[in-house]
C-alpha cells in the first residue's frame, strides 16, 4: 500500500510568492490534479506518475480536461479542483442565494456573535427606481433601533441571569444573547461576509445559475467569481451561460399558474387574516415508517430480500419491534448518528419562520428546503427579550414603518424590495427530511445552547415526528436532554465517553 498526500489548500498569497520567484511556472493550478485523476481509468501508470506528467505539460493537461468534460461529459473530474473564496460586502439576501448550493462549505460572519455596524448594500434596482432615499432612511432607522436594543437588552439579559453574569467565562454568552435578539431589527440588506470552499464542478453550476438570476447584486458577484476561477483554471470552468431552463422556467410557471389558479392569491390573503396558522405542520410521513426502518436494518444485517424482511416485521408485536430498536439505541451517545437505514423514512413539514431562523435552518443541506419569498403579511417574530425589556412597541413601530416602505419599493423595484425587510420578517418553508438528518437537526438545534427561535421550531418538528414514528424517533431531542431521555428508556444513564483520539 502507498498513500500519498497529493495536495492541499494553500493560501493564494503564498502561491503568489512562489510565482514571483519563478514567474514561468505554469503548474500552480488545480487543473493538473483533475487531468491526472481523469487518466486513472485508462492509464496503467501509478497516480503519482500521472500527476508528475500533468504538471510537466500543463497545456496538454488543460486540453485533456476540456475534452473529457466537454466532449465526453465526465464532469466529475472537475470535482478534484477545489477553490476557496473570500466573499465580503454582500447582503444577507445574497448570502441566502450562495448557500442554496449543497455540496460546498460555508463559514459566515455571525450576527449572533459580532456586534454589527451600519453597513448595508444598496441594490441597483432601488437606485434605478428612484427610491434610494426611502430605502436608506428605512434601513438607517432599523440600524438605529438595533443599537438601541442592544444597549437595552444587554443589561436586561445580565440581570435576568445573575449566576452566569457573575462568571467571566459565561459573560460572552450573555452578551451574544443580547446581540442575537437585537439583530431582529436589521435588514436583509445588511452586509456580511463568508468563506466559501467549492469544487470546480459546483462552482461552474453556481456561476451558470447566477447568470440566470434577476438580482443585480448576484450578477456582480457572479462576474467576480467567474473571473477569479477562469484566471486560475480555465479548462474547468466551461459551461457558464444561463440556460433557458434556469432563466425562464420560474417566470413561465408563475404565468401558467396565474392562468390556472386565477384569483387564488387574494382568497388566500383573506383567509390568513381570519385564522392563525401554526409555525410547524407535518404534512407527510413515510407510511409505517418504523416498520420500514426496522425492515431496512434487518435487510442490511442478513441475506434475505427486503420483501421477506418487511413481511417478518409486519408480524412482530409492538413490544418485539421496540426491543429491536432498543438494541440499536442502547450503545448510542448524544454524538452518535443513527444508522443510514434511518434515511428510508421521511417527513415533510411546512414551516413559517423568521429570516433569523431561516439563516440557521438553511445550513442543513441534506434536507430538501424550498421557500417562498419573504411575506410581510405573515407578520414578524418579536424576540421574547424585546417584550420583557419593554421595547416591543418600538420594535413593532419599526416593523410597521418597514412594511410601508416595502409596499412602495415592491411597486417600484419588484423583488429587490425584499432587501428592506428585517431578520424578523417571515416566510413559508417546505422542508422534507429523512429521519437520520432530523436527528442531526434535533441534537444541534434543540439543545439548550441553540438560538431560541430555531430551538422552538426544531422541538415542535421532533414532537410531531415522534407522534408519527414513535419507535425510531424516540430519541429525538437536544444534546442536553439526551441523558435524561436515555435514562427514562433504559433505567440508567448512558455511558457517555468522548470518541478516542489517535496517539
Amino acid at each position: 500500500m502507498k498513500v500519498v498526500l497529493a495536495g492541499y489548500n494553500v493560501d493564494r498569497e503564498a502561491l503568489d510568492e512562489v510565482r514571483r520567484s519563478a514567474p514561468n511556472r505554469l503548474d500552480l493550478t488545480p487543473e493538473t490534479l483533475s487531468a491526472a485523476y481523469a487518466r486513472i481509468s485508462r492509464d496503467p501508470r501509478p497516480v503519482d506518475e500521472l500527476r508528475r506528467a500533468a504538471r510537466a505539460e500543463v497545456e496538454k493537461a488543460r486540453r485533456s480536461n476540456r475534452n473529457i468534460i466537454f466532449k465526453m461529459g465526465h464532469h466529475s473530474v472537475a470535482e478534484h479542483a477545489v477553490f476557496n473564496f473570500d466573499i465580503c460586502g454582500v447582503s444577507r439576501l445574497a448570502i441566502e442565494e450562495i448557500e442554496k448550493f449543497r455540496l460546498c462549505s460555508f463559514t459566515e460572519k455571525s450576527q449572533r456573535y459580532i456586534k454589527l455596524g451600519n453597513d448595508f448594500v444598496v441594490p441597483e434596482e432601488i437606485v434605478r427606481a428612484g427610491k434610494r432615499r426611502l430605502f436608506d432612511e428605512t434601513v438607517r432607522a432599523q440600524n438605529a433601533l438595533y443599537h438601541a436594543l442592544y444597549a437595552r437588552l444587554r443589561p436586561h439579559v445580565f440581570a435576568a441571569h445573575p449566576e452566569a453574569a457573575g462568571d467571566p467565562a459565561r459573560q460572552a454568552v450573555l452578551d451574544g444573547w443580547a446581540k442575537e435578539d437585537a439583530r431582529y431589527a436589521v435588514s436583509l440588506a445588511t452586509e456580511g461576509q463568508l468563506g466559501l470552499t467549492i469544487n470546480a464542478r459546483n462552482l461552474e453550476l453556481m456561476i451558470r445559475r447566477f447568470a440566470a438570476h434577476p438580482s443585480a447584486e448576484i450578477a456582480a458577484l457572479n462576474r467576480r467569481l467567474a473571473e477569479e476561477a477562469r484566471r486560475v483554471a480555465p479548462s474547468l470552468i466551461l459551461f457558464t451561460a444561463a440556460t433557458p431552463f434556469d432563466a425562464e422556467t420560474a417566470a413561465a410557471f408563475r404565468a401558467a399558474a396565474g392562468r390556472e389558479i386565477g384569483g387564488g392569491r387574494k382568497r388566500i390573503a383573506k383567509a390568513r387574516g381570519r385564522t392563525a396558522e401554526p409555525d410547524v405542520r407535518v404534512f407527510e410521513a413515510t407510511p409505517d415508517g418504523d416498520d420500514r426502518i426496522l425492515s431496512a436494518v434487518l435487510h442490511a444485517s442478513g441475506t434475505r430480500s427486503f420483501d421477506r424482511c418487511r413481511a417478518d416485521v409486519r408480524k412482530f408485536s409492538v413490544r418485539r419491534k421496540r426491543a429491536l430498536f432498543l438494541a440499536l439505541f442502547e450503545r448510542m451517545e448524544f454524538y452518535d448518528v443513527p444508522p443510514r437505514e434511518f434515511e428510508h423514512a421521511r417527513l415533510t413539514f411546512e414551516l413559517i419562520v423568521s429570516a433569523s431562523c431561516f439563516a440557521q435552518l438553511k445550513r442543513h443541506r441534506m434536507a430538501t428546503v424550498t421557500v417562498q419569498e419573504y411575506d410581510p403579511s405573515l407578520g414578524a417574530t418579536v424576540p421574547p427579550s424585546v417584550e420583557a425589556a419593554g421595547e416591543a412597541a418600538a420594535f413593532r413601530e419599526l416593523i410597521a414603518r418597514t412594511g410601508m416602505a416595502y409596499a412602495v419599493l415592491k411597486e417600484a423595484a419588484g423583488p429587490a424590495a425584499a432587501y428592506v425587510l428585517t431578520n424578523a420578517h417571515r416566510r413559508r418553508v417546505l422542508l422534507s427530511v429523512n429521519l437520520r438528518e432530523l436527528y442531526h437537526i434535533s441534537r444541534l438545534r434543540e439543545d439548550a445552547s441553540a438560538q431560541w427561535d430555531i430551538r422552538r421550531i426544531a422541538a415542535e418538528m421532533s414532537r410531531l415526528a415522534r407522534a408519527r414514528l414513535p419507535l425510531s424517533g424516540m430519541f429525538l431531542c437536544g444534546k442536553d436532554a439526551y441523558p435524561a431521555r436515555y435514562e427514562s428508556v433504559f433505567g440508567h444513564p448512558p455511558k457517555i465517553a468522548p470518541p478516542a483520539t489517535a496517539q
